[in-house]
């Protein structure tokens, strides 16, 4: 039987090969349809009445019109009960579920277009502010699919097709520089060099022309191998590999960074010249992890190492999502690379990307009680960004069990800083103050400076949270410092935003503008970063009554869509509401009644909004 596909992406219609499948009549009926396909958990039927039909005379009777007319165009046991719920019939598919949750033969080339392009719903204000959030949210998702398939392609020996995937990622997002280095990557792979030049040559005058800045990092590096040469004669042996391997982490113990990451591409090098396929994963991995966690490498050269990690390994970095092979024995080293990738698409804001790859990882580290505690700190990471504070809180709670059990101290002090960090997003401070001052004791006993801006940071917010500002400064101000003497820009936007509250509880709006304008100057790869620093940029604004604060609510809410920030959504919402968006103060309390956090309600509520 043909496949029949829904296509929300794009005009939308429903297509099945040879045959011309019946259109569900009337745009409101599309517009059930898309609501329903991206909520997988069902919703109640008389949300999603009030949700689209607010000035019907009787809206449960319109949804139960269009709800007959999706039964008739799709099947009739395809929408229905309270919480209603769509259940596509044997051969049919639909393309934002499939570009969320991707199948192991999906390509990301045939989801094209935005949510249902060419509709308007300007009697829906509620639902008119939810599909701009939603078409943010598939853009990035369907960005990154091509991104991580172009890598995949390129892993695999089809540079080609990494030619063609990572181009047409390009046309969604013209500054992307880790596509742009893809690209060159796979323009090199097929010694296609000048084209690799003039890609470079057109990226750094895009960069140069439209945002004043300098070619990115990630281009200069893909236009030459970054891999020291192995010396004449050194053998490619196991325990040539081994003893690199060895010595990198001795290096990396010591602070020598540079020399770590020297030992470990050797090691990568001669790996692969040994044929032995697990050992080169295993140095692949290794390389990545430094990178990531030492170098502070978030971008194309890292997601490249994992990917060929994966196919050295004997997995397929083209299929999407893996399919689950009960037989397959357990693999630290798939484990750690799927994790890796996790954390990547994490810190990037793709979370339901991230979900399948933390997903791999939890499958490939049955048994190993220490890279679960790893899995599960970074699943508790991705819900308190998308603020899924319970599941956030439970995973974090088994992380650090595992961890304790494990006698892993580093593991134990990130799960509780992430745990410490939840209670204060939430206003539970003496739950974040015993959590954090626990993850600082832990810092302190494995002597771990690179990670005490985070800790420093958020326990200096939780002072400042209880109106302590003489505890607060010191600590606020020691965050910033260790940021700036490790050059972590991710941790720098952390402590600038934490300086700027400081300053405004201190009264100092001018303190608080120039803290803002450092950290928004910074380059963070994490993008829930970023995103609170412009919600806080964005509250100092309002409150100097500067223009730039439409700008900033702006750029706020486009960013939390795209990451599926849930509070930060609901907070831009709120900004634009006290600067006169009435569509937007419609919107607030639908989409906060899904957020359980006291603290989100309570702010919400002092400005009225509640």
């Amino acid at each position: 039987m043909a496949e029949t596909w829904i296509r929300l992406l794009g005009p939308p219609r429903i297509e099945s090969a040879g045959t011309a499948p019946r259109q569900p009549r009337g745009r409101k009926a599309w517009a059930v349809l898309a609501y329903l396909a991206l909520q997988p958990g069902g919703t109640g039927r008389a949300r999603t009445a009030a949700l689209l039909f607010p000035d019907a005379e009787d809206p449960l009777g319109a949804l139960r019109w269009n709800l007959s007319e999706l039964r008739r165009t799709i099947g009739a046991e395809s929408v229905g009960g309270d919480p209603l719920r769509l259940v596509l019939p044997a051969g049919w598919n639909c393309d934002v579920m499939a570009a969320l949750a991707p199948s192991k033969d999906a390509d990301p080339r045939t989801f094209d277009g935005e949510l249902l392009e060419g509709l308007a719903f300007a009697d829906c204000p509620v639902f008119e502010s939810w599909l701009e959030d939603q078409r943010h949210r598939l853009e990035n998702a369907v960005l990154t699919l091509l991104y991580e398939a172009s890598l995949a392609a390129l892993a695999a020996g089809r540079a080609d097709d990494a030619v063609d995937l990572a181009t047409r990622a390009l046309h969604l997002d013209p500054f992307n520089a880790d596509c742009h280095a893809v690209l060159i990557k796979a323009l090199v792979s097929l010694g296609e060099y000048r084209r690799a030049r003039e890609q470079a040559d057109k990226c750094r005058e895009l960069y140069r022309r439209e945002l004043g800045l300098g070619v990115p990092a990630e281009v200069r590096r893909a236009l030459s191998d970054a891999a020291p040469p192995a010396e004449p004669g050194l053998p490619a042996s196991s325990a040539a590999v081994r003893s690199y391997l060895d010595a990198a982490e001795a290096s990396l113990s010591a602070g020598s960074v540079d020399r770590g990451l020297e030992q470990l591409r050797l090691a990568a090098e001669l790996a692969q010249r040994t044929g032995d396929h697990h050992l080169l994963a295993e140095s692949l991995v290794t390389l990545s992890g430094a990178l990531i966690h030492q170098a502070g490498g978030r971008g194309a050269e890292v997601a490249d190492l994992l990917h060929r990690a994966l196919k050295s390994e004997g997995l397929d970095p083209e299929s999407l999502r893996e399919a689950h092979n009960p037989g397959r024995p357990a693999s630290r080293v798939a484990a750690a690379a799927y994790r890796e990738l996790g954390y990547l698409s994490v810190q990037r804001g793709i979370p339901d990307r991230a979900a399948g790859w933390l997903e791999q990882a939890a499958r490939a580290a049955d048994g190993f009680d220490d890279e679960r505690s790893r899995i599960l700190a970074i699943q508790g990471m991705a819900a308190s960004d998308t603020a899924h504070y319970g599941e956030a809180l439970a995973a974090l709670a088994e992380s650090s069990r595992l961890a304790t059990a494990a006698g892993g101290r580093r593991l134990l002090a990130f799960s509780q800083a992430l745990t410490g960090r939840v209670h204060l997003l939430r206003g539970d401070l003496e739950p974040a103050a015993e959590c954090l001052d626990r993850a600082q004791e832990l810092i302190a006993a494995e002597h771990w400076t690179a990670f005490e801006p985070f800790v420093a940071g958020l326990r200096g917010e939780t002072f400042l949270a209880a109106g302590r500002l003489e505890d607060a400064a010191p600590l606020i101000d020691r965050s910033w410092v260790m940021a700036d003497v490790a050059g972590d820009h991710c941790y720098l936007t952390l402590a600038a935003g934490a300086k700027a509250r400081l300053s405004m509880a201190l009264n100092d709006q001018a303190a608080a503008e120039s803290w803002l304008k450092r950290g928004l100057d910074t380059t963070p790869w994490y993008l829930w970063y970023r995103a609170r620093l412009l919600d806080t940029a964005t509250e100092v604004a309002i409150d100097a009554g500067s223009p730039a604060a439409g700008d900033y609510a702006d750029r706020l809410g486009t960013m939390a869509s795209r990451g599926a920030l849930r509070e930060l959504v609901v907070r831009a919402h709120s900004h634009r509401a006290v600067l006169g968006d009435t569509a937007a103060a419609e919107t607030i309390p639908w989409l906060a009644k899904d957020i359980d956090n006291p603290a989100l309600n309570e702010y919400l509520a002092r400005r009225g909004q509640l």
